[in-house]
């Protein structure tokens, strides 16, 4: 019998590790892309190609938002791990090179090939080339539909005035039923090209910014005059109000990526592109950023592998595919073969797309973009919010972007505290183990005499180490260390600095009492809510296994897209929250996501709409577990309802609501997804943030890992406290009888 345990446990331990570790195989080539669906579409009919071509050779492809793949590449490919290509905007390059992660690729394929592609196509960083494209531009342009717009405009007083012709309220009722035109002007990204029509830009030759400038200004008040003085524009617009209306036919132009150009097709659009429009004042065209889309490999790639993803590049970078691929999804390609092949002549929105190309200006591949963007979008949303001047936002762009690169840049070193922290985390896991040793010597006595039952409880124990204990463990050790993206792979422990900037940090405590208001609000009408539908659904009441399954849907559906339509759902023109108070409750429209204050409610309101379907489904589970006697004795003695819910119900349900209470606490208080999602990351001007997606900005944003880690141990605290103390101070555990 025992021989027969021994195997038993040899084979359990064997399967546990086979199952979690990686299984690689030489011949399969993982690719990470950020890829549209037509382009997905056009890139597994490559490799199914390939594959029947090559059938060594194996090709998985997986889609990642653009924010998702490159947080998660780092994060991979710095634990040795990751995929071996990786395809997106050139801008990534930038993280990837600094920390390390990408091979250069003219130590992997010959001058000739690298040469048939046009330059643009090829990043470049201190002599190594880390991508090659074979999409060029990624850029902004302006599209007009041909149903509306006969000749399109060339200046901005053009535009203007083209764009006042075509904004028509078709019905009589105040509110525009067609713009002249659409984007999605609350982002930085799609703000840059009038930018740089007024003549200005957002960093110098040495990297530094160049925000507080007249130019800036300008553009921002341009901008502020197309919605707010020609009123050409809607009030308010983001990527997927815009693409809507246009695809609907209630836009004669917008300001869109070649990325978006086919789907405009595919929606029954007879589209035509032109370049953005000419500046009057300042005699220069409006200028996009120019982004091309490539691949680049993994640096842990081997040598064996790296052979086969060198052939499956030659094949999907040949001309004869970039020229499928072009013609499928209306990109320009970069094989220089191509650029007098009459497809590509005689097609106006390529040729056009070239023109817009010619016009633009290279995106900078510079990690400091990261702190760019976020310094610029506080500021300008808050002079489309109306709440600053231009002149104040310029200047406090360039403040904001000055200390964010600094943060990005940040060189902690503190031997003397990484000394004194070592000691003391190496003291308290030997103080640990002493305080314990009893119980650890049990636990080597009982594993003689009982190894089949820890058998079995070892592959749990194996997944609990893996995706609980070492991460949390992990988590400490970086949250004293000083790993940013100046100490990605040479971090020491520097002890007490990261906490020390947590607690120094301006926006912390107003955060924080944002983030207990969050969690209060949602948390009272979870309860409420979702008891008083548990009181009704207990009564036996017609059509209650109906109102059951329909109460249960919001918390059944994913966050994700109840999010994201809730978000629609409180735009300020087209959502239907404000249809229904103007049609129907005489309501003036709420501003829900341009305004601080109300962009907060609005978040609050789906979270509860998310939230309340649990606490009424553990409330029922409580209801039913009362025997109707005491009901039954108390209407006897002439008790009310009211008499019955605080001396009945309430306490008999106490049990099992303050531990769902408690959860719904922690849950809240660390729900990320619903305040990143409805607010998009914050919006506006970083005003509706709690504490966890303000961590995540500092970690996923500007590359600040130990800053983050600490700040993340200090919210495990605060949770930490709050339950054991509500615990105790509720008495959930003692018994009601």
């Amino acid at each position: 019998m025992k021989i027969t345990h021994y195997f038993f446990l040899l084979f359990l331990v064997t399967l546990t590790f086979w199952g979690c570790s990686k299984r690689e195989a030489p011949e399969e080539i993982v690719i990470w892309h950020t890829m549209r669906p037509e382009e997905t579409r056009q890139l597994q009919s490559q490799i199914d190609e390939f594959q029947k071509q090559n059938p060594g050779i194996k090709i998985i492809q997986l889609f990642k938002e653009t924010e998702e793949m490159r947080s998660g590449f780092i994060v991979a490919a710095i634990g040795g791990q990751g995929p071996d290509l990786v395809y997106g905007p050139a801008d990534q390059i930038g993280p990837f090179e600094e920390i390390n992660i990408i091979k250069p690729l003219n130590t992997v394929f010959p001058k000739e090939f690298i040469d048939q592609f046009n330059q643009k196509a090829l990043i470049y960083s201190k002599g190594r080339l880390l991508q090659i494209a074979d999409k060029l531009g990624n850029h902004l342009t302006l599209v007009y539909n041909k149903k509306l717009v006969k000749v399109p405009p060339v200046t901005d007083k053009e535009l203007i005035e083209l764009g006042k012709k075509l904004t028509i309220d078709k019905n009589g009722d105040g509110r525009p039923d067609q713009y002249g035109l659409v984007w999605n002007y609350t982002e930085p990204y799609f703000f840059v090209p009038f930018l740089t029509g007024f003549g200005g830009w957002v960093l110098d030759s040495l990297n530094k910014p160049t925000l507080n400038t007249p130019e800036m200004i300008k553009g921002l008040n341009f901008i502020a005059d197309l919605r707010d003085k020609y009123k050409i524009i809607p009030n308010e617009a983001d990527y997927n109000v815009a693409d809507a209306l246009f695809k609907e036919g209630r836009a004669g132009m917008i300001i869109n990526g070649d990325w978006s150009w086919s789907g405009y097709g595919e929606s029954g659009i007879d589209y035509g592109i032109t370049p953005l429009p000419f500046i009057t004042e300042s005699g220069k065209y409006c200028a996009p950023m120019i982004s091309p889309k490539g691949y680049s490999i993994n640096i842990n790639v081997k040598d064996d592998k790296l052979q086969k993803i060198r052939k499956f590049l030659e094949y999907v970078l040949s001309p004869d595919q970039q020229l499928a691929t072009t013609l499928k999804t209306k990109t320009f390609p970069t094989a220089v073969a191509l650029y007098n092949h009459p497809a590509l002549l005689g097609d106006s929105v390529l040729q056009n797309s070239r023109r817009q190309i010619d016009l633009g200006i290279a995106l900078p591949i510079v990690t400091e973009m990261r702190a760019i963007w976020d310094a610029m979008r506080p500021a300008y949303q808050a002079v489309l919010g109306g709440s600053i001047t231009a002149p104040k936002a310029a200047e406090e762009m360039q403040k904001a972007a000055i200390v964010k690169i600094k943060e990005l840049r940040e060189d902690i070193y503190d031997p003397v505290g990484g000394l004194i922290v070592q000691i003391l985390l190496f003291g308290s896991v030997a103080a640990l183990i002493f305080y314990l040793r009893k119980t650890i010597v049990a636990f080597f006595k009982n594993l003689s005499k009982d190894k089949f039952a820890y058998a079995l409880a070892l592959p749990a124990i194996a997944i609990m180490f893996a995706v609980i204990f070492y991460p949390f463990a992990y988590n400490i050790v970086l949250s004293f260390s000083n790993m940013s993206l100046a100490h990605i792979n040479d971090w020491t422990i520097v002890g007490f600095a990261q906490y020390l900037q947590v607690f120094k940090e301006p926006q912390l405590y107003t955060i924080f009492l944002k983030t207990l208001i969050w969690t209060f609000a949602n948390i009272f009408f979870h309860v409420l809510i979702g008891v008083t539908l548990a009181l009704l659904l207990n009564k036996k009441l017609p059509g209650t296994p109906v109102f059951r399954t329909l109460l249960i849907l919001p918390w059944a559906v994913p966050q994700y897209i109840v999010a994201l339509t809730w978000r629609g759902m409180f735009n300020y023109e087209y959502g239907s929250i404000n249809l229904i108070l103007t049609h129907f409750l005489s309501m003036s429209p709420i501003e829900w996501l341009k305004s601080p204050v109300e962009a907060f409610v609005a978040v609050i309101i789906t979270n509860i709409w998310l939230g309340f379907p649990f606490m009424m489904i553990i409330a029922l589970g409580g209801l039913q577990s009362i025997p109707q006697e005491l009901y039954e004795a108390a209407d006897i003695d002439g008790a009310k309802w009211f008499h019955k819910l605080k001396n009945i119900t309430i306490p008999l349900i106490k049990p099992v609501m303050i531990p769902a209470i408690t959860l719904g606490v922690i849950w809240t208080f660390n729900n990320l997804n619903v305040v990143w999602l409805v607010s998009n990351a914050g919006e506006p001007s970083d005003q509706t943030h709690i504490l966890v997606s303000y961590v995540y900005k500092a970690a996923f944003n500007l590359y600040r890992y130990g800053y983050a880690a600490a700040f993340s141990v200090v919210l495990f605290l605060i949770l930490l406290s709050f339950g054991l103390t509500f615990l105790r101070k509720t008495k959930a555990t003692e018994s009601v009888y």
